[in-house]
């Protein structure tokens, strides 16, 4: 997968050595009881491919007497020549003692308590080492500072704080189980990551099963890091998948927001929402498309498909992308679906029944993944704009023009042109193309005044004309 350098070839020599060595152990499966230490000329990891801030961290912690890594992910990326999205740190220092050491740290998480050292808009995750949960029974615990798991086996606490070594059982994947020292710029690999980062195989520390009863969010890590990677997921990784893809409706909606956003917006959609569909993780995240699923030809189908593709084209192109309109994408056919029920049992207009059934998928839906209202609204308007689409005539195309987002919703119209049926594909298609049209004759844009029916701005109230006091009856009856 990756070209066996000199480096590569060091590593896996390494490697070798230490697995000889290995005593026999309880640790969990693939972790070393010592670690392989990947020293400065072994590496091609430079302190000028770390952000400042990152190194300000760092520094203060070693300085201060702690231990200071950098851990998990940013360590892998660099090592695949992939620029991290974040760098985060661990310490041996507890949350109290980062916070003491900057003023510009809040502590946060209540499942595991973590130190956030913020700059402007950059925020660098420091984390002390976890350690085990496991504590003897007949020893109560003295301290808030301990793990506690629900009947599924999902820890809800995880304020357990131990050695280096602990943490790295801990991980979840051996690829993450990687540490970049700063005190002597060693990589330290507790796990054999670095070759399977050269192998190209996704392996779970510890028992699979176990660990996604421990956090369910793991499975959605497991797809997005095969991707983002270009891995293989270990059987072991793949198997216990599917059978355990229900526990995700444990996990709090707003964390699986955020975990969307990760999945669909990062340049790998198409290949992340084919996978969660395979393994039946998708189902969870969006119960009201389960029905969509079971028919790959089919309309609905294919404009998911061609959502998740637009969407990673825009990525790799550098333009703007949005969840509003990934997210209006994604649900418009329940809210087909839904209007026309509505439209059928009440008789409502097109327009009462987009908005009744818009506030009914919504809100089924951000009961699994909690969508921000920054978000719905703006989906909304996309949906309603799809009927003013269709009716805007005279002077309400150009109103329809200067909508904020009326770029979404042309975008979003020539998606379902794409994506249409034949029996719809053509009116769609003649629709686009009108719309394209009067983009490129410049007709002024209107800001909308009026809303879908037509309505008017009220008139202005006429003030009282001014004139002659009308006099009552006994005062004209005393001028006679």
């Amino acid at each position: 997968m990756y070209g066996e350098t000199p480096i590569i070839k060091r590593i896996k020599a390494l490697a070798k050595r230490a697995l000889q060595r290995q005593p026999e152990s309880s640790l969990p499966a693939n972790i070393l009881a010592k670690p392989i230490v990947i020293t400065r000329d072994q590496h091609p990891i430079s302190r000028k491919d770390i952000p400042e801030h990152a190194l300000k961290v760092l520094y203060r912690l070693h300085n201060a007497g702690y231990q200071a890594f950098l851990v998990g992910g940013c360590v892998r990326d660099l090592l695949l020549g992939i620029q991290p999205k974040d760098f985060d740190v661990a310490t041996n220092a507890q949350p109290e003692q980062v916070k003491a050491l900057f003023r510009n740290c809040r502590l946060v998480g209540r499942r595991f308590r973590l130190a956030h050292v913020v700059f402007g808009r950059d925020v660098i995750e420091v984390a002390t080492f976890r350690g085990h949960h496991d504590s003897p029974a007949d020893e109560p615990a003295k301290t808030d500072k301990i793990a506690k798991q629900n009947a599924a086996g999902m820890l809800v606490r995880d304020n357990v704080f131990g050695s280096i070594e602990e943490d790295a059982q801990r991980r979840d994947f051996t690829v993450n189980a990687l540490y970049y020292n700063i005190a002597d710029f060693c990589i330290y690999d507790f796990a054999n990551g670095v070759k399977d980062i050269e192998a190209g195989v996704l392996r779970m520390i510890g028992d699979s099963a176990t660990r996604y009863r421990e956090d369910p969010v793991r499975m959605l890590r497991a797809i997005r890091f095969a991707t983002k990677l270009n891995m293989r997921m270990d059987s072991s990784v793949a198997d216990p998948i599917k059978e355990l893809a229900p526990l995700l409706q444990n996990i709090p909606a707003a964390r699986l927001f955020e975990e969307s956003l990760k999945l669909f917006t990062a340049g790998k959609g198409l290949a992340n929402f084919e996978m969660l569909v395979e393994y039946q993780l998708f189902q969870q995240l969006f119960p009201l498309l389960r029905s969509y699923l079971k028919a790959p030809d089919e309309a609905p189908y294919q404009l998911l498909k061609q959502t998740f593709a637009d969407t990673d084209e825009r990525v790799r192109n550098g333009q703007r992308i949005t969840p509003a309109y990934l997210y209006a994408a994604l649900l418009w056919w329940p809210l087909q679906a839904r209007m026309e029920q509505l439209t059928f049992e009440g008789g409502l207009s097109q327009a009462d029944a987009l908005n009744l059934a818009a506030a009914d998928v919504i809100g089924k839906q951000v009961q699994s993944i909690a969508i921000p209202k920054r978000f719905t609204i703006p989906a909304r308007e996309i949906w309603q704009l799809q009927q003013r689409l269709e009716r805007a005539q005279g002077k309400r195309i150009g109103m329809v023009l200067g909508h904020p987002k009326f770029r979404a919703a042309y975008d979003f119209l020539l998606l379902r042109a794409n994506t249409a049926t034949a029996l719809e594909r053509g009116k769609l298609e003649q629709l686009a193309q009108f719309w394209t049209k009067q983009q490129q004759n410049g007709t002024p844009a209107i800001a909308p005044s009026a809303d879908d029916a037509g309505n008017r701005p009220k008139p202005k109230r006429r003030g009282r004309r001014a004139g002659r006091r009308r006099r009552s009856p006994k005062q004209e009856n005393s001028n006679g």
